[in-house]
């Protein structure tokens, strides 16, 4: 397949952060081959089919670097709570009765709601395995949506006595050889959705679970990540069982690496912002989770101006409620702003690189995707800023991240597909998708217990 992608204003994200204002983009297959000027590149390319992009703008697909898919079917559900209370009185009890299809009716959705808010990278962090093949579930959702990602096999292998229900707690070796079956399976050389390694938080794993892990993902070239210093209680585990702050511990365990997705990072500083850099760490940034269950404010602005990567994602639909990276953009910029009052600490152009060439860096992915260059996967989002809450239009990034809703996508392309076409789906019906989760839901919910939620009083809290 040859396509033109003509009279565009083209937001490269390459290294000189070029935006073209008259810009094309020629893709043969799967691969960006050329960009530049409209009028220079329509001459060469005669045989290309054209796809008139003018009054749109093109960027790389955004990278969602942390969510839980299954949580789809959660929305709503743990509203005003805590993390803890969030996890052991809604989330857990509801994860402890999955089974295949609920998850597959859950990745489908997200996976869905990813890609027509301009996501076209998932990393999925898969920690609920009460059954067997949850984690296929999601790769199928995955593969027939079009999304690419990474579904990363999670485990808990102890925690009962903080409120993890016993059906989620693995033992490591179980776990892992799960997980080594799905790498070999699914980790081959372009694959487009691929699996990685996912221990849970400090209080859910050991050190064996841990060194294990590291293991396992040095020999398979696998992606860990891990939720590091989320709450206070985090720390307060860590200091208990091991003398030091998590990711103080991890280091000196020798898991840290390049390899390695911290998710939250809210309560790392000073030393830790070190430890980050030292061992090129990656950082996942989850704003709207962060507020939404109100951890904290991560030190995001020292950890860049430190020069740790960090990205950005959107956490699990049920806190936050939803998979719309759009939205993350701007709460990205704006809690920052607030939190150290100052306008200027983080800028529109930044979020938008931390959820586009700094996720594909996040994952191990920036040589293939993130940026709009010759050589590079062509992973697209066409959008069209022509809704009366984004217009009028002076600068399109800015735009982007402080005035739309998540419905400017128009067109979405994967590996040169188009899996949205007319902010349609091409891939799977929506209409279906919607159908299927919705009764997913509702069936969990019951079985769960939890659909006695959706029956709360009003609640109107006054200091």
């Amino acid at each position: 397949m040859k396509r033109l992608l003509t009279h565009a204003t083209v937001v490269t994200m390459n290294s000189n952060r070029d935006v073209l204002e008259d810009g094309a983009i020629y893709l043969q297959d799967d691969r960006i081959v050329a960009v530049g000027a409209t009028e220079a590149m329509l001459p060469h390319y005669p045989d290309a089919e054209l796809m008139d992009c003018r009054d749109r703008v093109i960027i790389p697909g955004m990278v969602n670097t942390h969510t839980h898919l299954f949580q789809t079917l959660l929305k709503g559900l743990g509203d005003d709570r805590v993390l803890k209370d969030w996890f052991c009185g809604m989330t857990g009890p509801s994860a402890t009765q999955l089974v295949p299809e609920d998850c597959y009716a859950a990745a489908r959705h997200g996976c869905v709601e990813a890609i027509k808010s301009g996501t076209t990278t998932l990393v999925d962090f898969m920690y609920a395995h009460p059954r067997g093949q949850l984690t296929e579930a999601v790769i199928k959702a995955f593969r027939e949506t079009g999304i690419r990602g990474i579904v990363a096999r999670g485990y808990l292998t102890l925690g009962e006595e903080f409120g993890v229900p016993k059906p989620l707690i693995e033992p490591i070796d179980k776990a892992l050889s799960d997980a080594c079956h799905l790498i070999e399976q699914y980790n081959q050389p372009g694959a487009r959705v691929q699996v990685g390694l996912a221990p849970c938080m400090i209080w859910s794993v050991d050190q064996d679970t841990l060194d294990k892990t590291r293991r396992l993902a040095s020999d398979l070239k696998a992606l860990i990540t891990i939720h590091i210093s989320e709450t206070p209680f985090e720390l307060e585990n860590s200091m208990q069982r091991f003398g030091m702050p998590d990711l103080q511990y991890l280091q000196q365990i020798g898991f840290l690496g390049p390899d390695v997705l911290a998710v939250h990072c809210v309560y790392c500083e000073g030393q830790d912002i070190d430890i980050l850099k030292r061992h090129q760490v990656k950082v996942s940034h989850n704003p709207c989770s962060n507020m939404y269950l109100a951890s904290g404010f991560a030190p995001i602005p020292e950890m860049l101006s430190q020069g740790v990567t960090v990205s950005l994602a959107c956490d699990g639909p049920a806190s936050n409620n939803n998979s719309n990276m759009i939205h993350t953009l701007k709460f990205g910029a704006l809690i920052h702003k607030g939190y150290h009052r100052d306008p200027t600490i983080i800028t529109a152009e930044k979020v938008l690189e931390m959820a586009t060439i700094d996720g594909a860096r996040a994952v191990g992915l920036e040589h293939e995707i993130g940026s709009i260059e010759p050589g590079k996967k062509a992973d697209l989002v066409i959008l069209k800023l022509d809704n009366v809450f984004v217009t009028p239009v002076h600068a399109p990034v800015s735009s982007l991240v402080y005035s739309a809703l998540g419905n400017e996508p128009e067109t979405v392309l994967v590996d040169g597909q188009i899996v949205m076409k007319n902010r349609q789906m091409v891939t799977v019906s929506e209409e279906e998708v919607m159908r299927e989760s919705q009764k997913a839901a509702d069936d969990l919910a019951k079985r769960a217990g939890t659909d006695r939620f959706k029956r709360r009083p009003w609640r109107s809290y006054v200091p």
